[in-house]
């Protein structure tokens, strides 16, 4: 019959596991950090406030919307007419017009 081995007869742990132990144990906190930075990262970007855009917007007469966008405090809107108009987001008046020239 084999014998256990006596717990304090027990060999030690080789110097290279220690190290490979060691490794392991700093790569899963490094994850763990990356992993909760992303996260943040991505709440704090997609929870950014703007003012409300209008429920309506009024084009000038015979004016269709083709394309729209938007920035930290104005909105645009491309019309079937070559043109830019581009609004204040708070207040929803016109600021510009801008005029597109086809290319010849």
């Amino acid at each position: 019959m084999s014998q256990a081995p006596d717990p304090e007869e027990q060999l030690p742990e080789p110097p290279n596991l220690r190290f490979l132990r060691l490794l392991v144990t700093v790569l899963t906190g490094v994850m763990i950090l990356g992993l909760i930075t992303l996260l943040g990262l991505v709440v704090i970007r997609n929870t950014t406030t703007r003012a409300p855009l209008p429920d309506v917007i009024t084009l000038p007469d015979g004016a269709t919307a083709t394309a729209y966008t938007q920035g930290p405090n104005w909105y645009a809107v491309v019309t079937d007419e070559n043109r830019i108009l581009i609004f204040d987001r708070t207040s929803g008046k016109l600021r510009q017009t801008i005029l597109i020239e086809p290319h010849p």
